[in-house]
């Protein structure tokens, strides 16, 4: 005969009740009962500390977000002035070769006694020359072998500006000049305004003026072709910076220049 299995008796009374109910619980089903209870607690309490990490990130993930885009913005703000810095680099260096100011000059100038060529460019085999042609012409080549940049252009009389006819061209000192077409030499010599210069007739009653030169290589009553060498630029006369002032003249009329002469050709 199997002995009564062991259980755990539960008297319920309810308060004003006569009767009371009488629950009798295997002690195998408690056991259960408080065998999953514990499971169930155990795996609640790994959950929440499993999860509490994760609330934790998500709770920064809008902060984080607003570094972000603060570090774009940043970002874009240090490419403007990379930008910005690099075009003010690329204009000290146009300033400088304008002036003729290299802060470091050249060893060689500085120890020979004696002043020194300025340097020579070399062309390619077969490649054109622009050696000078023969006869007058009218002006249609551009004065000056190295790249200038043109600081003031033609100002009329009419403008509220200061008048100032033809155009400035920022260059080096002793840059050659060339002559702007065939043409007699008419004038040369000094002047407070346009320091050393030359003044050339040319066909139909067209005169070209070279201003603010270093040093004139041609004479009065010479003839000279297109494109031959007329002297070297400088900052003679009224001139705050080495340049040279070109100038086109028809019956004594200011033209400008930029209409009849392509710059670099």
């Amino acid at each position: 005969m199997k002995g009564r299995s062991r259980s755990v008796t539960l008297v319920i009374q309810q308060d004003g009740a006569v009767r009371s109910q009488t629950l009798r619980i295997p002690l195998w089903a408690l056991r259960l009962g408080l065998t999953f209870g514990a499971i169930l607690l155990a795996g609640l309490l790994l959950v929440a500390i499993l999860y509490l990490p994760v609330v934790r990130a998500a709770a920064r993930v809008p902060g984080l977000e607003r570094q972000v885009t603060r570090l774009e913005s940043d970002n874009a703000k240090i490419r403007q002035l990379s930008s910005a810095l690099d075009s003010l680099e690329s204009r000290y260096a146009q300033v400088r070769q304008m002036i003729g100011a290299d802060v470091m000059r050249d060893p060689l100038a500085l120890a020979s006694p004696l002043p020194l060529a300025p340097a020579l460019r070399a062309r390619a085999a077969g490649a054109e020359s622009r050696g000078p042609s023969f006869g007058l012409t009218l002006p249609r080549e551009w004065p000056l072998d190295e790249t200038g940049y043109v600081t003031q252009g033609q100002v009329g009389g009419g403008s509220r500006e200061e008048a100032h006819p033809g155009i400035d061209i920022a260059v080096s000192v002793g840059a050659i000049v060339r002559a702007s077409g065939g043409a007699t030499v008419h004038q040369v010599g000094e002047d407070p305004e346009y320091g050393f210069f030359v003044l050339l007739d040319h066909p139909e009653e067209y005169q070209t003026m070279y201003g603010h030169l270093s040093r004139i290589i041609v004479t009065a009553g010479a003839t000279v072709a297109p494109s031959e060498v007329i002297g070297l630029s400088g900052n003679s006369g009224r001139s705050t910076a080495p340049h040279l002032h070109f100038e086109i003249r028809q019956r004594g009329t200011s033209l400008d220049p930029r209409t009849m002469v392509r710059e670099g050709e």
